[in-house]
């Protein structure tokens, strides 16, 4: 398997997100989402009062960064497989950036990445139910 070798502008935008994620990730990190007015509102929760598989996040961010793991579960429940995906491409980069190579291991097959969107899909669902147990999952 021929691994691929990246420009030098490329490793140095390789290099610019990995401060850009370090950056926003000490932002998320030390200021709390529900009281500091400058974090996004869900766009598609303000305009239709949905809640989409990524309502949540920030504030799960925040209470992960705190070690409340339990908090960061119950703002969304998929916290754990958006931080595999997250982690993952924030290594992606900082390998790009140091030495000019990507990750040795198998990117997502497309089986992955539309499996995640079918669970995406049923737990943006089942979160808008307004019965219990499903009320559970609202942030």
């Amino acid at each position: 398997m021929t691994e691929n070798k990246f420009s030098t502008i490329e490793r140095i935008l390789a290099g610019a997100g990995v401060v850009t994620t370090m950056t926003g990730a000490f932002i998320v990190g030390r200021f709390n989402p529900t009281t500091a007015g400058f974090f996004p509102v869900c766009p598609l929760y303000s305009v239709t009062g949905i809640l989409c598989p990524g309502c949540g996040l920030t504030r799960g961010f925040h209470a992960f960064f705190h070690g409340d793991m339990l908090t960061a579960l119950q703002f969304n429940a998929l916290l754990p497989i958006y931080l595999f995906f997250f982690l993952y491409l924030f290594l992606a980069l900082i390998f790009i950036c140091a030495r000019g190579r990507g990750l040795n291991f198998p990117k997502f097959s497309s089986t992955v990445i539309w499996s995640f969107l079918a669970v995406a899909l049923a737990f943006t669902v089942c979160r808008n139910l307004s019965f219990y147990p499903f009320t559970l999952l609202a942030p």
